[in-house]
C-alpha cells in the first residue's frame, strides 16, 4: 500500500511527466474552463488561454513545454487557419465583391497606418517588429459571428462585406509575415523576391489546380468511405503546410490556402464539414490556445509598467483602428449607425490569425515577450468589446426592421418549414438525402421526415419493421451533419395516397421524390404513375431528383423557367432553395427565362438579400426545348421548373419534357420542380369535403377478389 502511495505521489510531481496524465489534465481543462468562465460572460477562447497561463511553466508549473505539446500546438494552429479558409463564403464574397474589397482595404490599411508609427516611435521597436505588430492590428477573427447568426441578422449586407473582407486582410497579413521574416533573416533582396514569386506561383498552381482535381477524384471513387474523406482532408492540410514552408513562407499560409482550395468541395452543411469543425473545436484548437497561454510569463507583466503600457497601447490601437475603418465604410456606403457598430463588432475581435502572426514572429525572435504578453491581453479585451458591440448593434438592427411585417411573416414561414422525403423503391437515396440536408433551413425546429409506405396486406406489420430497420441508416447519415430526422412508416393501399396523406398530416412544405422508373408494367399503367398521383393529390412544392453524381462534383446549376412562373405561390420558395444549394456548393446559377421572369427574380434577390451568383439568358422557344443541349455541360445540375395543370405557368409542352430530359440529358444530374400552386389554407379547404373511405373500400374489395382468384389457381 505504501508503495502505491509513493508511486502515486511520484506521478504527481510537478511538472507532470506521465503523458497519459498530461493528456487527461488538458482534456479536463478543455472541458471545464469554458463552462466556468461562461458564467462570468468571458468568451471560451479567453478561458483556455488563461488556463494555459495558470498551468504553464510561468504559472503553477503543472505542465512544461515539450515536444508533445509543441506538436499538438502546431496542429491546432494549422487547423485554425485551415478552418478560416474553409468557412469563407465565396458566393457571399462574389455577390458583394467590390464592397468587400473596399472594406478589406479600409480595415487593413487604416489599423496598419495607425499602428506602425505608434509601435515604431512611441514604443521604440525596430522596423520589423513595428511593421509585423501593426499588421497584426489589421487581422480580425469573427468571434462574434455566432451572436449575429443567433439574432437572425446574418443576411444584413454589413455582415456580408465584413465576412468577405476577411479574405483580403488574412491573405495580405500572411504575405507581410513572410516578407518580415525574410527581412529579419537579412535575405530581403532581389533574389528573395524572385524566389518568393516563383515558389508562390508553383505552390498556388499545385493548390488551386492539382489538389482540387485529386480531391474530386478521391471523393467520387471513395464515395461511401466517409472516414477516409476526413483523413484525406487532414493529409491535404499538412501537405499544404509543408509545401508552403518549402516555398519560403510560413506553414499557416499553406493551411489557409488548403481551406480555400477545398472550399467548394466541402459544403457548410455537409457531414464532412461537421466532422472537421467538431474535432477541431473539441481537441486541436483548444490545445493550441492552452499552449499559447503557457508561453505567457506573468513575471514580465509584474516587473514594471513597461509591459502594462505596451499591452494597453496595443489594445487601444487595435480598437481605435477598427472603429475608424468601420466609420469610413459607413460613410462610403451610407450605412446606418447600427450597421457601422455591427461592422466594428464583427471586425474588432482579434484571436486566431492574430495569435498565429504573433506566435510566428515570437518564435523567429522578431518580437519580444512584452509584445506576446500584450497580445494576450489585447485578445482578451477586444473579444469582450467586440461581443458586446455586436450584440448591441444586432438588437438595434432588429428594432429598425421590426415594423416590416412582410419580412417577419416570410421569416416565420421559412423557419417553420417541414421537408418530407419518401424513400420507398427509390434509388440513390444517399444523394437525395444529402440534397435534402443542403436545402433545409437550419433554423427550422421541424425535423427532416423520411417516409416509407407499406402495402396494406397480411404482411404489413413485418414490412413496417423491415422498413424501419432500413431507414436507420439514413438517420445515421443525417445525424453526422447534425440534422434532425424523423422516421415515418405508414400503411396504405398505394404509395402515392400514403405520401399525399402524410404530407398533409405533418403539414409538409416540400416533398422530395426520386426520379421515377420509366419502364412500367401493364398494371402500373392501368393504376397510374405514382409521381402523377402525388402531384395531383397535393399542392406542396415538389422536387423530383435524379443525381448522377455527388452534389459537390457539380460546377453549375442551370435552371430553365417557363413564362409566368413568377405568379406561382411557391415561386420565391423554390428559388430560395436553389440559391441555398448554390451557396452550399459554391457554384453559380445560369437561368434561362423571359425578361418578365428575370425582373421578378431580381426583385426576389433584392428583397430576400440572396447572395447567389446569377447569369441570365433569354429563352422563349419552348417548342424547340432541346436547343438548350448546346449550353449544357456534363458537370451541370439541370433544373426544369414545371407546373401542375391549372397553374398560371402551365403549358401542354411541359408534360413531355421529363421524358426528353431522361432521353437527351441522361448523363446529367437533373431536377424537376413543381412549385406550390395555392396557399396552405386553400389546400386544406380543397380537401375538406373529400374522404378516401369509399375509394379505400373499393381497393380492399379488389384486393380480396384478386387473392381469391389467386387461391383458386393455386389449388388448381
Amino acid at each position: 500500500m505504501i508503495e502505491f502511495f509513493q508511486h502515486f505521489q511520484k506521478e504527481f510531481h510537478l511538472p507532470l511527466k506521465n503523458p497519459v496524465l498530461i493528456f487527461s489534465v488538458i482534456l479536463f481543462i478543455i472541458l471545464l474552463s469554458p463552462i466556468v468562465l461562461r458564467k462570468l460572460n468571458i468568451p471560451g477562447i479567453i478561458g483556455l488561454i488563461i488556463s494555459g497561463v495558470i498551468i504553464g511553466p510561468h504559472g503553477l508549473n503543472i505542465l512544461e513545454k515539450n515536444s508533445a505539446v509543441d506538436l499538438f500546438s502546431t496542429i491546432g494552429l494549422l487547423y485554425i487557419m485551415f478552418i478560416a479558409g474553409l468557412e469563407l463564403d465565396l458566393n457571399e464574397f462574389k455577390a458583394n465583391r467590390n464592397k468587400s474589397l473596399l472594406f478589406g482595404l479600409f480595415t487593413f490599411s487604416i489599423p496598419l497606418a495607425i499602428g506602425f508609427p505608434v509601435c515604431h516611435y512611441f514604443l521604440n521597436y525596430d522596423f520589423n517588429a513595428s511593421f509585423l505588430t501593426a499588421s497584426m492590428f489589421a487581422t480580425h477573427t469573427l468571434v462574434a459571428y455566432p451572436i449575429v447568426s443567433k439574432l437572425g441578422v446574418s443576411k444584413n449586407q454589413a455582415v456580408a462585406i465584413t465576412v468577405g473582407g476577411t479574405i483580403l486582410t488574412d491573405t495580405a497579413v500572411l504575405i507581410i509575415l513572410a516578407v518580415i521574416i525574410g527581412n529579419s533573416k537579412g535575405s530581403l533582396n532581389q533574389e528573395f523576391w524572385i524566389r518568393l514569386g516563383t515558389s508562390l506561383a508553383i505552390f498556388s498552381a499545385i493548390m488551386f489546380f492539382i489538389i482540387p482535381r485529386i480531391a474530386k477524384w478521391f471523393f467520387r471513387k471513395l464515395e461511401s468511405e466517409k472516414h477516409s474523406h476526413y483523413i484525406f482532408v487532414l493529409s491535404v492540410v499538412f501537405f499544404a503546410a509543408f509545401l508552403a514552408e518549402v516555398a519560403g513562407v510560413e506553414a499557416i499560409i499553406g493551411a489557409f490556402v488548403a481551406g480555400l482550395a477545398l472550399n467548394k468541395l466541402i459544403p457548410h452543411s455537409s457531414a464532412l464539414m461537421n466532422r472537421i469543425e467538431f474535432i477541431g473545436n473539441s481537441l486541436f484548437i483548444p490545445f493550441f490556445l492552452i499552449s499559447v497561454g503557457m508561453l505567457v510569463d506573468i513575471k514580465v507583466i509584474m516587473n514594471g509598467p513597461t509591459a502594462i503600457i505596451i499591452a494597453l497601447t496595443l489594445s487601444a490601437v487595435a480598437i481605435f483602428g477598427k472603429w475608424i475603418a468601420a466609420l469610413f465604410t459607413q460613410l462610403v456606403f451610407k450605412y446606418s449607425g447600427a450597421q457601422r457598430q455591427l461592422i466594428f463588432g464583427l471586425s474588432g475581435a482579434h484571436a486566431a490569425a492574430t495569435l498565429a502572426v504573433i506566435l510566428v514572429g515570437f518564435n523567429a525572435k522578431v518580437l519580444d515577450e512584452n509584445i506576446l504578453n500584450g497580445t494576450i491581453i489585447l485578445i482578451l479585451i477586444t473579444c469582450i468589446v467586440a461581443s458586446f458591440a455586436t450584440e448591441k448593434a444586432a438588437k438595434k438592427i432588429i428594432v429598425e426592421t421590426e415594423n416590416d411585417d412582410t419580412e417577419i411573416l416570410k421569416a416565420n414561414e421559412i423557419h417553420s418549414e417541414h421537408i418530407l422525403l419518401p424513400v420507398e423503391k427509390v434509388e440513390n437515396i444517399e444523394k437525395i438525402l444529402e440534397f435534402s440536408i443542403f436545402i433545409k433551413d437550419k433554423k427550422s425546429a421541424n425535423p427532416l421526415s423520411v417516409l416509407t409506405v407499406v402495402s396494406n396486406n397480411d404482411e404489413a406489420e413485418i414490412n413496417i419493421l423491415k422498413a424501419r430497420n432500413k431507414l436507420e441508416e439514413f438517420v445515421k447519415q443525417a445525424s453526422a451533419s447534425e440534422t434532425k430526422v424523423n422516421i415515418i412508416t405508414t400503411i396504405d393501399h398505394n404509395a402515392a395516397s400514403g405520401i399525399a396523406r402524410i404530407s398533409r398530416e405533418i403539414m409538409a412544405d416540400i416533398i422530395i421524390l426520386g426520379w421515377p422508373k420509366q419502364k412500367l408494367g401493364f398494371f402500373d399503367k392501368l393504376i397510374g404513375k405514382k409521381v402523377d398521383d402525388i402531384l395531383t393529390s397535393t399542392e406542396k412544392t415538389t422536387f423530383i431528383c435524379h443525381l448522377e453524381k455527388q452534389l459537390i462534383l457539380h460546377k453549375r446549376i442551370v435552371i430553365v423557367i417557363p413564362p409566368l412562373a413568377e405568379y406561382e405561390k411557391g415561386f420565391e420558395h423554390w428559388f430560395t432553395k436553389m440559391s441555398k444549394l448554390a451557396q452550399e456548393l459554391s457554384v453559380p446559377i445560369q437561368l434561362f427565362c423571359n425578361k418578365q421572369t428575370e425582373k421578378a427574380i431580381q426583385k426576389v434577390i433584392k428583397e430576400l438579400k440572396l447572395s447567389a451568383s446569377l447569369t441570365f439568358s433569354s429563352f422563349d422557344d419552348w417548342e424547340d426545348f432541346l436547343i438548350l443541349a448546346r449550353y449544357i455541360r456534363e458537370d451541370d445540375l439541370f433544373v426544369l421548373v414545371s407546373a401542375r395543370k391549372g397553374a398560371a405557368s402551365y403549358m401542354n409542352i411541359l408534360e413531355n419534357l421529363p421524358n426528353k430530359l431522361e432521353k437527351h440529358f441522361s448523363t446529367n444530374s437533373r431536377l424537376i420542380i413543381y412549385p406550390q400552386q395555392f396557399s396552405q389554407e386553400h389546400t386544406i379547404e380543397r380537401f375538406d369535403d373529400i374522404t378516401g373511405e369509399p375509394l379505400n373500400k373499393g381497393i380492399e374489395t379488389i384486393q380480396k377478389i384478386g387473392k381469391g382468384i389467386g387461391n383458386i389457381f393455386k389449388k388448381g
